[in-house]
């Protein structure tokens, strides 16, 4: 990984796929905010590097919500962005998280399946055992990596990429991430993000067809710290 001087953490780069390690806070596309954009940012990093003149072209393939950190892929080429876009719905990347809970799951090992339903007003996700109208399926695997003093991490597998997904359905369980006032954390992080972190990435390049595995290092924070520690 090195940092450039818009400190953009760049964990993967060639001529098609641009990887960074997103920080907490940073929103990856434009919104009402107005705030700058981790695309935005990305973009001026390559006019900047290769001296290139007028627009630049840089696709973004997913997201993470803004308090969240981790890995997250742009493209380069319109090549690349399509057949990636292709290999998300096809599910042929696979994405790996970290997340930190207070109380630690019954289960060290469970599958949770749920029907989600977005209120975008509230900008929030809601959980229903069976599916009602609006409702998306949404099933994750969990299992727990560490016990800290007084948080637990867990490392989870998405199946299905649904909004505020992770965050809902651990809370779902009595464990909210920490720092996550919106599902339920008694507490805010200081810097007001939550800590799930998006740690590991793995698929074959568009292009290249190379095996790819990117892991995102975790946020300079103490609890991080010893999740990284063996």
């Amino acid at each position: 990984m090195h940092t450039t001087k818009n400190n953009l953490q760049v964990l993967f780069e060639d001529n098609h796929i641009l990887i960074v390690n997103k920080r907490a806070g940073d929103i990856t596309q434009g919104d009402k905010t107005g705030d700058k954009p981790l695309n935005e940012v990305v973009k001026e990093y390559i006019k900047d590097k290769y001296n290139k003149p007028g627009n630049v072209f840089i696709g973004t393939v997913h997201r993470l919500d803004r308090p969240t950190s981790g890995v997250v892929i742009f493209a380069r080429t319109s090549k690349a962005l399509e057949r990636l876009n292709k290999m998300l719905r096809e599910k042929s990347i696979q994405k790996t998280y970290w997340a930190l809970v207070k109380i630690k799951p019954k289960k060290t090992k469970d599958t949770l399946t749920n029907f989600l339903k977005k209120d975008s007003k509230k900008n929030k996700s809601f959980v229903y055992k069976k599916e009602i109208d609006g409702s998306k399926k949404a099933i994750l695997h969990y299992s727990v990596l560490k016990n800290l003093d007084t948080y637990t991490l867990l490392e989870i597998d998405l199946e299905t990429g649904r909004h505020h997904q992770i965050r809902t359905q651990l809370a779902n369980i009595g464990c909210p991430i920490k720092g996550d006032l919106k599902y339920g954390f008694a507490r805010s992080n200081k810097d007001g993000s939550i800590s799930l972190h998006a740690r590991k990435i793995e698929f074959v390049h568009p292009v290249s067809k190379e095996y790819i595995k990117i892991t995102a290092p975790t946020p300079i924070d103490v609890v991080w710290s010893a999740c990284e520690k063996n």
